[in-house]
């Protein structure tokens, strides 16, 4: 009961050093970042004889929960309806800042001749007003943290349902998967 503790400089500098380096970690590992669809817009139609061909814009809001910058290359999505490939959207190569939003609006072209594979299914959708649609992409990039570009893949997957009348986006549901590369 009487003894006494003699107190460390030394000891205190290493506990402070050890609770920065821990809470530096809890908060660098890397997130998954979130991806929605806010709106599709119509923007032409392609007569491909015997049907024809659409040309949307994907205004797509992304979030990057990470401490990092992010910089990506340039890929495609695969837009696909009753499970057979509907078109594609381009996403461009570009960069996000850490911990922030960004709206991308992305340049969709979907194949009316698939669309006419699928025309019992399509007038029962455009009756019902929902048609649901998947998407798949991946993105390539690297997260730059201090002089360490770490490479990164990120797989999304979307379940879209939307109007096909107004084409307005009624639910959906996305979920990204982030891996490290070490190579």
């Amino acid at each position: 009961m009487g003894k006494t503790v003699k107190w460390s400089w030394t000891s205190a500098l290493v506990g402070a050093a050890s609770a920065t380096a821990a809470a530096a970690l809890v908060m660098a590992k890397p997130r998954d970042p979130a991806f929605h669809l806010i709106s599709i817009s119509l923007t032409s139609f392609k007569f491909n004889f015997p049907v024809i061909d659409a040309e949307l814009i994907l205004t797509v809001h992304v979030t990057n929960p990470n401490i990092a910058p992010i910089h990506y290359s340039s890929t495609g999505m695969s837009i696909f309806y009753d499970g057979s490939y509907l078109g594609s959207a381009q996403i461009d190569a570009g960069s996000q800042a850490p911990k922030s939003c960004q709206v991308l609006r992305l340049p969709a072209r979907l194949d009316g001749m698939e669309l006419a594979h699928h025309a019992g299914r399509f007038l029962a959708d455009v009756t019902r007003r929902q048609m649901m649609l998947d998407a798949t992409v991946d993105i390539e990039g690297a997260a730059k943290v201090l002089w360490w570009n770490h490479k990164f893949k990120v797989h999304v997957d979307s379940h879209v349902v939307v109007d096909p009348v107004y084409l307005d986006v009624i639910d959906q549901e996305n979920k990204s998967d982030l891996k490290l590369l070490l190579a």
